[in-house]
Order: structure tokens, then C-alpha cells, then sequence
């Protein structure tokens, strides 16, 4: 490391290392007024902006202290008009090494100092380069074009939020986040695994949450955090406000996202299955980004503690203020002397003036020590503040009191996202229903009210809770349920659940009866899974094939349709219904038929189940012809296929 001499001055180094010491107090000062002043914004973009500028005011301190100490720095002068004793020039030399010796010791600490800063500059750059590469990789290697249904979604959000730059969006193979890559032409990377189970609302929100990082060139601003990490690595300010930063923009395209989802709960809902996937690098925005309970509180407007903890915020940041003011007072006048000595008489900061042949030697006066500044008033304690009971506490014991005892912060924090109150728990339990606490976040997020449980019960049906969920994630409403009623069938909760779930209408009902059918309700259902309409029924209708019920679902099931029928028909088979199941069962086609046909086996269809059934291809029909069988039947052909004789 000595081979830093030969880059810079011994004064050079030494005015580096006393900016680099000032700026421990003048972060803490920068740190502290920052800490004030977004305690008192409630606005999260003002809080960032902020944020932002303290940060670059932090980055300019060590500069600003370089220019200044670099401008002030003592030169020695001495006017030498006459000659002088040479005893008393010998005390001058004494006091000037003197002063020379302990300007050394000091400037080799500054000067280790230095070197010390200069390697922790080039690990933290070796992270930095880690991150570029990282984000590289997510760009060009561990992306593919993501589907036509989803791109639309981005595009129509993208001009919805009015961003006119050019944006890739790209699923990723490795990621479990949302996440933003790239500075000038950005990626928007969505892995599918992490956009299960989420509704459309909820992924409008999650893609406009990475959209606005887009439109607030966030990329950037975040770009320029890492080099200020790396600069000042060595202060724990830079790294809180860092975070600070990073929890404020969050909060800030969270507004975004909450402006286009329009529903707090969703939202939160949606970050809260996202939480655990973090495998997005710093270097990319992702969703899941930033604490979530306290992202949750904020969307939902819990403003519990809020005033308490604003008051705290800003006594302790005032306190940290006074202190980081006093411990640069003190640094200032500790390094004063320092900065006025050097190893040459013109930083030792002795003057030698000659007066009528006398050499008169001047030494320094002591730094005037400026009085510390009095101390703020100290934070009130908890006696004094006497703040009324948080509603977080009285919303345990209602909790309790319901008999939820110990209760997870997971727990807990659904509950309160979804709005569960003693009061909910109190009347779902009066119905009769003793839900758990998933699934009462499960009725509250559909909205399941003792009403609606009133209106079930009314229709003589008693679902269990995890029934009531279904029905309604379903929207089974009472006039469904009657209409069905009216149609003759006698759903429970499952059916009617199987019903809705397909789209089961009084209208499809009415269809597949004027066509001659009269299914029960899970033939009902069977019929609308496999997609029987009543174009199919008529297809086959027209081909003199009139199926029930079971059969119609068992020949929609294996595939056939018109075209297949003609195709078989051309060959001349005539199957009947139950017969046309089995040859699709066993993957006839007429290629097969033919084939047998042209070997010289004239099959009926039993028969040419059978050989599909058994091998019987027209393949080896040709090799038993050519050891001379001819005019075999299928029962020779498979005794000749087992015996495996011609092979």
C-alpha cells in the first residue's frame, strides 16, 4: 500500500483523510436532520425526495471539506532581513522539529487511514461490478418472451400510466418477484410462479407497482445510491438512509399501484404472497421490496402509534443532532492542530519573523475553544407523554375474548387486513359456524356476511365454512338457486358449487331438454365440463347417431366428432354408439382400418378392436403372409403374435 505515495502528496493524502474523518460528524448531522424532517411529512414522495437530497448533500460534505481545508492549508513564511545570532537560530530549528516530528507521527495516521478507506472503496466495487453482472444475466439469460394475454395487460397498463419508453417485458426462469431491470432500455421481468393466485385486480397492481419505478426513473436514483454506498461505505448514516430510500420508493409506487388497483386490501393481499420470494438483486426493483407490515400499515391506513412514534422520531433525531454537532466540535479541534503542522517549517505553525537582528519565534496559539452548544431539552419520557392505550392491544383481547389465544404476527396481521373484528368472529359464531383463522380471512376476503349466511340457511342448505367459501367465490345467490329448483333438480352446496363453477344456466338447462335430453344435476355438470353444446348434438344427430346422456359425455370425452365418424364410416364400418367409444378408446383410425383391409382382413369392428387391442398391425399381417399364411383369422394372427414365431 506504500505505493500510494507515489500517486499523491503527503499533503494530498493528509487533506483526504481529515475530510474523510470530518464527514463522520457531518453524516451524523445530514442523518439526523433528514430523520426530522421526513418524520414530520406524511407524504411518502416528499419523504423520499428528501431522502435523496440528504444523500447527495452527503456525498458533497468529504468534497466541500477537501476544497476548503485544501484552500486554508497554513504556508510558512519567514522574512529574513538581517543576520541573527546563531543561538538563537539553533532554538528556532529545535522548536521547528520539534513541531516537524509530531506533524509526521499524525499525517502517517491520516495516511493509513486513507489506504485503509481506499481498500474498502475496492471491495465494495467488486460487489458493485457483482450486481452489473447479476442484472446483465436476468436481461439476456434467464428470460423468455412471456404470453400474448399477459403482454397486452403490460402494454394497456404502460399507456395507462402514460410511459412512452420503449419497455421489454420478459417471464423469468429464476426469479420469484415481480421485478426491473436495466437503466436505459429497462425489462419489466414477471415469473409466472410468483403471479399465482392472484386476481386480476392484484396483477394490474403488481405490474403497475414495476411500471413505476419505469416512469420515476428509479434505476438511477437507486445507480447512484450503490456508488454512494461504496464511497462512504464507512458511516452507518449512509447505509440507514439507504434504506430509507428504498422503503420510500417502494411507498411511493405502491400509491401507483394503489391508484390503479383501487383496493387496499387486494393489494396487500397481493404483497403479503409475494413476501417470502426474494430473490430479485439489489440492483433490480422488485415488488416485494421493503418490510411488509409496514407497507401493509400504510396501504391500509393504520395509523396506530403514528403520533407517538413521530414524537420519538424527531427527539431522537434532534438528540443525535446535538451529539453529532458536539463530536464534531471536538474532532474540528482536534484536528485543527493537525491540519496547521506539516514536516516542513510552513505546516509546523511557527512564525519566524527577524527584527533588528534578533530572529523572534512565534509559536502557535492554542485553537480557541468555542463554548459547546446547550443541550436540547430531553425527549419526555414515557411518564410524561401518557398516551392513551394503542388499538392494536384492545384488538388482541377482542381476540381473546373471542377465544383466538396466541395468535402469530402472520395471524394477526391478516386478520387486520381484512377487517376482522371481535364483533365479525361474535356474529359468524352465533350462526352456528366456529371458523378457523384462515378461514375466517377466507370468508372476510369474500365477503361473507351473517346475512348472506341467513339467506344459505333460508334455501335449507347448511354448507359447512369451507362450502360457504365456495358458494360464494361462486356468486350462488338465492335466485340461482331457485331457478334450479324450478328445473326439477335438488342440488347440495357441492353440486350447486359444480354447477355455478361451469357455468351452468337455467338457459342451458332449457337447450339440452328441447333436444331430448334430461340429465341429472352431475350428468348436468359432466355435460357442460366436457363442453357439450347443442352444435355437437346436432352433429351427431345428423349422422343417424343419437346418443343418452353417458354416452354423449363419453364421446365428447374421447374426442369424437363428425369428422371422425365420416372418416371411419368411408371404410366401411357401421359402429354403433357403444362400439364408436372403444375405437377411439383404442386410437383406430381409418389409416389403421385400411391398412388391414389392403393386407387382405376384412374385420368387422369386435375385430378390429381386438387387433388394436393385441398388436395386430397390417404390418405383421404382410410378414405372416410372406412365410406363406394367408387367409388367417384374428384368433390364428394373435396365436402367431404370442408364439412370437415370425420374428
Amino acid at each position: 500500500m506504500n505505493t500510494f505515495a507515489t500517486w499523491f502528496t503527503p499533503d494530498v493524502l493528509r487533506i483526504l483523510g481529515l475530510s474523510l474523518l470530518h464527514f463522520l460528524w457531518q453524516g451524523a448531522v445530514l442523518a439526523a436532520l433528514a430523520a426530522a424532517s421526513m418524520a414530520v411529512v406524511g407524504k411518502a414522495s416528499t419523504r423520499y425526495a428528501l431522502a435523496i437530497g440528504a444523500l447527495l448533500a452527503m456525498v458533497a460534505a468529504p468534497v466541500f471539506t477537501y476544497v476548503a481545508l485544501r484552500q486554508s492549508s497554513p504556508v510558512f513564511t519567514a522574512a529574513v532581513q538581517n543576520s541573527a545570532p546563531a543561538i538563537a537560530v539553533n532554538l528556532a530549528s529545535h522548536r521547528i522539529a520539534t513541531s516537524a516530528q509530531s506533524s509526521f507521527v499524525s499525517g502517517s495516521l491520516l495516511t493509513t487511514f486513507v489506504e485503509l478507506w481506499f481498500v474498502g472503496v475496492l471491495l465494495f466495487s467488486l460487489r458493485t461490478a457483482g450486481g452489473f453482472f447479476l442484472v446483465a444475466r436476468l436481461r439476456r439469460r434467464d428470460c423468455k418472451s412471456m404470453s400474448s394475454q399477459l403482454l397486452a395487460l403490460c402494454r394497456e397498463m404502460q399507456n395507462r400510466l402514460g410511459i412512452t419508453r420503449a419497455i421489454r417485458y420478459c417471464e423469468s426462469l429464476h426469479l420469484d418477484a415481480p421485478a426491473v431491470v436495466g437503466w436505459f432500455r429497462p425489462v419489466v421481468l414477471l415469473p409466472i410462479s410468483a403471479l399465482t393466485g392472484l386476481t386480476e385486480l392484484q396483477l394490474r397492481a403488481v405490474i403497475a407497482h414495476e411500471l413505476a419505478h419505469v416512469r420515476r426513473l428509479d434505476a438511477f436514483f437507486n445507480l447512484f445510491q450503490v456508488a454512494a454506498e461504496t464511497l462512504l461505505f464507512y458511516h452507518p448514516a449512509v447505509w440507514w438512509l439507504s434504506k430509507r430510500i428504498r422503503a420510500e420508493r417502494e411507498n411511493c409506487c405502491d400509491d401507483v399501484a394503489l391508484a390503479v388497483c383501487g383496493n387496499p386490501a387486494a393489494y396487500a393481499r397481493a404483497l403479503a404472497l409475494m413476501e417470502e420470494r426474494r430473490v430479485a438483486p439489489s440492483f433490480a426493483m422488485a415488488a416485494n421490496r421493503g418490510p411488509l407490515a409496514s407497507r401493509v400499515t400504510r396501504l391500509l391506513g393504520i395509523t396506530e402509534k403514528a403520533s407517538s412514534l413521530r414524537n420519538a422520531g424527531v427527539a431522537f433525531a434532534i438528540l443525535c443532532l446535538a451529539a453529532a454537532l458536539l463530536a464534531g466540535n471536538a474532532l474540528f479541534g482536534l484536528v485543527r492542530s493537525v491540519a496547521a503542522q506539516s514536516s516542513d517549517p510552513s505546516r509546523s505553525g511557527t512564525t519566524i519573523s527577524v527584527s533588528k537582528g534578533v530572529i523572534v519565534v512565534t509559536a502557535p496559539r492554542p485553537a480557541s475553544q468555542s463554548k459547546p452548544s446547550p443541550k436540547p431539552p430531553p425527549a419526555p419520557t414515557s411518564t410524561q407523554e401518557a398516551t392513551p392505550a394503542p388499538k392494536s392491544q384492545s384488538y388482541i383481547d377482542g381476540m381473546k375474548a373471542e377465544g383466538f389465544e396466541n395468535l402469530s404476527a402472520d395471524d394477526l396481521i391478516a386478520m387486520k387486513i381484512q377487517g376482522i373484528t371481535p364483533e365479525y368472529i361474535h356474529e359468524i359464531r352465533a350462526e352456528g359456524l366456529k371458523p378457523t383463522t384462515d378461514e375466517l380471512v377466507g370468508m372476510k376476503v369474500q365477503g361473507i356476511t351473517p346475512e348472506y349466511i341467513h339467506q344459505v340457511r333460508a334455501m335449507n342448505l347448511n354448507p359447512d365454512v369451507d362450502s360457504l367459501i365456495g358458494m360464494k367465490v361462486q356468486g350462488i345467490t338465492p335466485q340461482y338457486v331457485g331457478e334450479m329448483r324450478k328445473l326439477g333438480f335438488q342440488p347440495d352446496t357441492d353440486q350447486l358449487i359444480g354447477m355455478k363453477v361451469q357455468g351452468i344456466t337455467p338457459a342451458y338447462v332449457e337447450e339440452m331438454r328441447k333436444l331430448g335430453f334430461k340429465p341429472d344435476t352431475d350428468q348436468l355438470i359432466g355435460m357442460k365440463v366436457q363442453g357439450i353444446t347443442s352444435e355437437y348434438i346436432h352433429q351427431l344427430n345428423e349422422l343417424n347417431i343419437h346418443p343418452d346422456a353417458d354416452d354423449l359425455i363419453g364421446m365428447k370425452v374421447q374426442g369424437i366428432n363428425a369428422d371422425y365418424v365420416r372418416s371411419i364410416r368411408a371404410t366401411g364400418l357401421s359402429p354403433d354408439k357403444d362400439e364408436w367409444i372403444a375405437l377411439k378408446v383404442q386410437g383406430v383410425t381409418d389409416d389403421f382400418i385400411k391398412g388391414l383391409q389392403a393386407a387382405g382382413f376384412k374385420p368387422d369392428v369386435d375385430e378390429v378392436v381386438g387387433a388394436k387391442v393385441m398388436g395386430i398391425t397390417p404390418q405383421f399381417i404382410e410378414l405372416a403372409r410372406s412365410h406363406g399364411f394367408k387367409n388367417l383369422d384374428l384368433d390364428k394372427l394373435i396365436q402367431l403374435k404370442h408364439a412370437n414365431v415370425l420374428e
